[in-house]
């Protein structure tokens, strides 16, 4: 029996994929539960027609997050803490306010998309990734400085 997958099935296939299984596992599992669909010439030209949809929604996506990117890379960010002895901060720079300073320079971007592996405890330069997109990773420039 062929049939065109809906949804990804674990030892099968991925969502769209077109396969062959026996009529039992067919008829009594994947179609009841909407699994899968009947692999006829329609349903073929509609599953075909929401691979080009997702497609072209996935490289819009990609192309904004690159954009968003490359704003990132000319934005760089200066952030000023209270420091102690031998230039050490008092807190620590977290990504969530690496987030709070983008937000305030008009990106929104999520704390949690931000990949700091620990908080920042010194000043100095600092380059930190960004992930925007499952393909996109952007850097941002912070600069953490003393308080006057």
């Amino acid at each position: 029996m062929k049939l065109i997958l809906r949804e990804d099935v674990p030892s099968l296939g991925r969502g769209g994929d077109l396969v062959e299984v026996k009529r039992g596992y067919g008829r009594n599992y994947l179609l009841p539960r909407g699994l899968a669909v009947l692999a006829n010439p329609e349903n073929v030209r509609e599953i075909e027609h929401q691979k080009q949809v997702a497609a072209a929604k996935a490289a819009k996506l990609k192309a904004s997050a690159e954009a968003v990117a490359k704003r990132l890379s000319e934005t760089p960010l200066a952030l000023r803490r209270k420091v102690g002895e031998q230039d050490k901060l008092y807190g620590s720079v977290t990504a969530l306010d690496i987030a709070e300073a983008l937000v305030a320079r008009g990106l929104e971007i999520d704390r949690r998309s931000i990949d700091l592996a620990e908080p920042i405890k010194t000043l100095g330069d600092f380059e930190v990734a960004v992930r925007l997109h499952s393909q996109v990773v952007g850097k941002v420039k912070v600069k953490v400085e003393a308080e006057a």
